[in-house]
């Protein structure tokens, strides 16, 4: 086994505003917008690429985000997944798969080869009871449990090939994979892909790059972990705060990585959520985009 290269890169701040819990960064190729969402604001937020920045909030807690082929915005709430016009703001209920169950809320999703919007939940019961589910949700409305049994359902991504999708959850400390048909989605039951330490952080949001990895952040580490297909950390990149949520890959050639953080104690010293971006001369791959 190789020895975990520690990597700290050359690393810009991106925001002048703070965030509470910054998550789901997705870089809009056909715009070159940068769009995240703060969980506990809550709000959508669109960083524009013409240096704009629009701010849609949330009558509730916000999970994640998601394009869509129309140029809409899927925006998965604990009320459910809606859908928004960017260019008004407006909303409309696409379902609510998880059915106002207590102790839970969509979390991390991102849409599949298939076309579709995958979602977890988080248990927000203290201790954890493992309510925490992961679903497919079709463009229709439609959808369908995929696995239940979760702490914290997160990390969501797949290889570039379409065949594996990536799965964490956060508070159980590990990564699985699934194989997966990007016309019927998950084939079969998942594996064991890591146990993730102290050291390498709670695994939260991720990302694939184009040679196959899995990038994934590390609450409490201070680190994006850069995990092999057969789940060893071969890299930890390092960032100015202790608690990153999500990596993305964008730019023009998807070659500047883009990290949301959260709020956080640091050792006595409060760190403001935040986004930070930097190069490693890795290149990601493209986002899906719901068949909406």
């Amino acid at each position: 086994m190789s020895k975990t290269k520690i990597i700290t890169p050359n690393v810009r701040r991106v925001i002048d505003f703070p965030l509470k819990v910054g998550e789901s960064p997705t870089w809009d190729d056909r715009s070159g917008d940068l769009w995240l969402v703060d969980i506990l604001a809550p709000a959508a937020i669109c960083l524009g690429a013409d240096g704009r920045v629009d701010r849609f909030d949330m009558p509730v807690k916000i999970g994640c985000l998601a394009l869509c082929e129309s140029g809409d915005i899927a925006v998965a709430l604990e009320t459910g997944v809606h859908i928004m016009n960017p260019k008004t703001g407006t909303m409309k209920l696409l379902c609510n798969p998880d059915g106002g169950r207590p102790d839970s809320r969509l979390n991390d999703g991102k849409v599949g080869p298939d076309g579709c919007l995958w979602v977890g939940t988080r248990d927000e019961a203290i201790p954890q009871t493992g309510n925490a589910r992961l679903y497919r949700v079709m463009p229709d409305g439609t959808f369908a449990i995929i696995t239940d049994g979760l702490l914290t359902s997160n990390g969501l991504a797949w290889s570039p090939d379409g065949r594996t999708m990536y799965h964490s959850d956060s508070s159980g400390l590990f990564a699985q994979v699934f194989d997966f048909d990007p016309e019927k989605g998950v084939t079969g039951p998942p594996r064991r892909l890591r146990d993730f330490t102290p050291e390498e952080g709670r695994p939260d949001g991720a990302a694939m790059d184009a040679d196959g990895f899995y990038w994934i952040a590390g609450v409490l580490s201070g680190g994006v972990n850069r995990l092999s297909p057969d789940g060893e950390v071969i890299e930890i990149y390092k960032v100015p705060a202790k608690s990153p949520t999500m990596p993305c890959f964008g730019g023009p050639d998807l070659g500047t990585i883009y990290v949301t953080t959260l709020s956080t104690d640091n050792n006595g010293t409060f760190e403001q959520g935040t986004v930070f971006a930097f190069e490693a001369g890795i290149q990601g791959t493209p986002v899906h985009r719901f068949a909406i």
